[in-house]
C-alpha cells in the first residue's frame, strides 16, 4: 500500500475544492486555479477540512501505480493556490544579463543576439537586478518548466561556471587543460 496515498491533504480555509464528476478536480485559491486529472481506479473524498485519496480496489491496475501519484498533485495544487511556489536562477558571466520587456524576458548570454523568452500563461517573472531571475505561479509543474526552459536557454558549463544556474546550484568544476598528470 502506498504510505504516502493515505495521508490525509489539510485544506486551508480559503481554498475551495471542486470535485467535477469523472474528469478532473479543481482546486481554487488566493493565488489561482489548478485542475488535476482523475484517474479510473482512485476516488477523492472531500471531508471537512481535508481530502482523502482512497483506492477502489486494490486489484486495479491503474489505481496502485497511480494513488500516490494522485495524491502528491492534490497537495501541491492545495500548496500552489494558497502560497505558491517560486524558482529563482541566476545568471553568471561578464556582460550576461537580462531584462524584462513586457510580460517577457531578454536575455543577453553570449550570442551574437538577444534571446526572447516568452512568459507561460499562469506564471510571472521578475527581474532582480540584472543577474537574477524569479519565477512565481500556483503550478509546480509549469514553474518547474518554465524555469528549465530558461535555464537551457545557456547551461553552465564546467571550465568557469558561465551560464543560467538555479539559485543555490552547485556546477561541478573541470580543472582544463593546464592539469597535467
Amino acid at each position: 500500500m502506498s504510505k504516502i496515498g493515505k495521508m490525509p491533504i489539510k485544506i486551508p480555509e480559503d481554498v475551495e475544492v471542486n470535485l467535477n464528476g469523472e474528469v478532473e478536480i479543481v482546486v481554487k485559491g488566493p493565488k489561482g486555479t489548478v485542475s488535476v486529472s482523475k484517474i479510473d481506479g482512485i476516488n477523492v473524498m472531500n471531508g471537512d477540512s481535508e481530502l482523502n485519496v482512497l483506492l477502489e480496489s486494490v486489484e486495479s491496475p491503474n489505481g496502485k501505480a497511480y494513488w500516490g501519484l494522485i495524491r502528491s498533485l492534490l497537495n501541491n495544487a492545495v500548496i500552489g493556490v494558497s502560497q505558491g511556489f517560486v524558482r529563482e536562477l541566476e545568471i553568471v558571466g561578464v556582460g550576461y544579463r537580462v531584462e524584462k520587456v513586457g510580460n517577457n524576458l531578454r536575455f543577453h548570454v553570449g550570442y551574437s543576439h538577444a534571446v526572447e523568452f516568452k512568459a507561460p500563461e499562469g506564471v510571472l517573472l521578475e527581474v532582480e537586478g540584472t543577474t537574477a531571475v524569479k519565477i512565481t505561479g500556483s503550478d509546480k509543474c509549469v514553474v518547474g518548466q518554465a524555469a528549465a526552459n530558461i535555464r537551457k536557454i545557456r547551461q553552465p558549463e564546467p571550465y568557469k561556471g558561465k551560464g543560467i544556474k538555479y539559485k543555490g546550484e552547485i556546477i561541478k568544476r573541470k580543472q582544463g587543460k593546464t592539469a597535467k598528470a
